[in-house]
């Protein structure tokens, strides 16, 4: 083989030519910076004509390396136009926008967080940058105020505490100076009355007891009667009793370990461990124990689902959600949802989420003289949680006699 073909080391004092992202850049050597490796960004578009321009650039540096002509300040190199230079007293940072910072950002914290995690959280906050009519980091008033224009207090909140944890992340990674995200998130107030991200607003036992009877008494959703109870009866989260198998409930039905939750990411559902907990056991009370006895198979197995989809596998909570509790329209097609059935006859005052089984528990748990450590304990929220979102809501008192 000819020798012209074989790879050798570029020599001391040679300048490169790379592609980063789309662009030209110049790579200085790093032994006329302590080691140090320094860029300099042209911001050229790679073309055969750009090469050429940028290439030409690298031999003039070189031939200043050579003789003893060198500008460690590089001002020298500045061009007329497109070249951005290096600060003499530091790595250069490559200027990067927002959306870009997120991808760095989410392949750092891949091996930190379950996928669940980054399916669902860091891909819906890359959803909502990639609908910014800016990402460049000097916009960060402009991304603020399209965020809480776009989106709930909540939301809004949420998704700016993620962009600085991720700006946080890029100073001391030293990819960005500074962060122009700092205590905006603390500036946007949440609604009072709010956990995990939905407005608290319970339905009342009255109402509780209707929607059960209109599950039971329907002609195709009847099958879900027993989830909806199920949900009602212990405030566990939609995904938690999605996921419960008959091994997670002990042989007379007096306690239900939750261990495990179901989440459906693109049609595809994922099984998990809990959201604040390890597990979390539940002890049941005559009603829930008859339930289960109930409902349990004379020969069921410790994998099987305690609540079957129609199809028998496990219920799509989006689903559910969409077309049998609220309704919904799919191929011009109008599915009248069993709540929202309710609130447009006037046999429910409102209409409220599926969610909000969770909260009527809790509420209906604390109404009936449970205490907070323990109405925690078995929803698996923090005691501080259940004081500030449950405890303090506003409900009729009695003055006793004293």
């Amino acid at each position: 083989m000819p020798a012209k073909n074989k790879q050798t080391k570029a020599p001391k004092g040679t300048v490169g030519v790379e592609k980063f992202r789309g662009k030209l850049r110049l790579r200085l050597p790093r032994q006329i910076f302590g080691g140090k490796q320094k860029y300099i960004s042209t911001g050229l578009e790679d073309t055969p004509e750009n090469w050429k321009r940028v290439q030409s650039k690298a031999w003039a540096i070189e031939e200043d390396i050579a003789t003893g002509n060198f500008d460690p300040t590089l001002v020298k190199y500045r061009p007329q136009s497109h070249l951005s230079l290096a600060k003499p007293s530091e790595n250069f940072i490559v200027p990067l926008n927002l959306n870009e910072l997120w991808e760095k950002y989410t392949e750092f914290k891949s091996t930190q967080v379950e996928e669940t995690t980054l399916r669902l959280n860091f891909n819906r906050v890359a959803s909502h940058i990639n609908k910014l009519p800016t990402k460049l980091l000097k916009d960060s008033t402009e991304i603020r105020d399209y965020l809480v224009s776009k989106n709930s207090p909540y939301t809004a909140k949420r998704i700016l505490m993620q962009i600085n944890a991720c700006c946080n992340w890029a100073v001391k990674s030293e990819l960005i100076e500074s962060n122009p995200f700092q205590g905006m998130a603390q500036e946007i107030k949440s609604p009072r009355n709010s956990a995990d991200g939905i407005d608290i607003d319970p339905f009342t036992a009255q109402e509780r007891d209707i929607i059960i009877n209109t599950f039971r008494e329907h002609p195709i959703y009847h099958h879900y009667t027993n989830f909806v109870r199920f949900l009602f009866m212990t405030g566990c989260r939609t995904s938690e009793a999605v996921a419960l198998k008959w091994k997670h409930i002990n042989s007379d039905c007096s306690k239900i370990t939750f261990s495990e939750a179901v989440v459906s990411i693109s049609s595809q559902k994922i099984r998990k461990g809990l959201k604040t907990e390890e597990r979390r056991d539940f002890p049941c009370n005559k009603s829930m124990q008859s339930l289960l006895l109930s409902i349990r198979p004379e020969n069921y197995k410790s994998e099987d689902l305690v609540f079957p989809s129609v199809s028998g596998k496990e219920i799509n909570s989006h689903t559910f959600h969409a077309f049998v509790w609220k309704g919904s329209v799919n191929k011009g097609k109008r599915y009248i949802g069993i709540v929202q059935g309710l609130a447009d006859e006037g046999k429910i005052e409102r209409y409220r989420p599926q969610y909000q089984t969770r909260h009527t528990f809790i509420t209906l748990a604390l109404e009936n003289g449970l205490d907070v450590k323990d109405v925690a304990r078995l929803v698996g929220n923090s005691p501080e949680v259940i004081y500030k979102h449950y405890a303090g809501r506003k409900r009729d008192l009695m003055v006793p006699e004293f």
